[in-house]
């Protein structure tokens, strides 16, 4: 989750993972992937930044597993 602000100030957590994309209309508008859209404060970059950090903690570097072994490195 990455945290978002409403025009009216109040903080929001949004599933980063349900970000289909963010875009400057001049207001930041980020759409989902349900539909639903939310304005917010944040700049696209600052909800890219934050997406990116998302990942960086929630996730190690993905890589292809050696022939015979699982993807798990078991």
């Amino acid at each position: 989750m990455i945290e978002v602000t409403r025009l009216n100030g109040t903080n929001l957590y949004v599933n980063a993972e349900m970000i289909e994309f963010v875009e400057a209309t001049p207001d930041t508008i980020i759409s989902l992937t349900d539909g639903r859209k939310l304005i917010v404060l944040e700049s696209p970059g600052d909800i890219a930044d934050a997406v990116i950090r998302y990942r960086q903690q929630i996730r190690q570097p993905w890589t292809m597993p050696d022939a015979g072994e699982s993807p798990a490195g078991e």
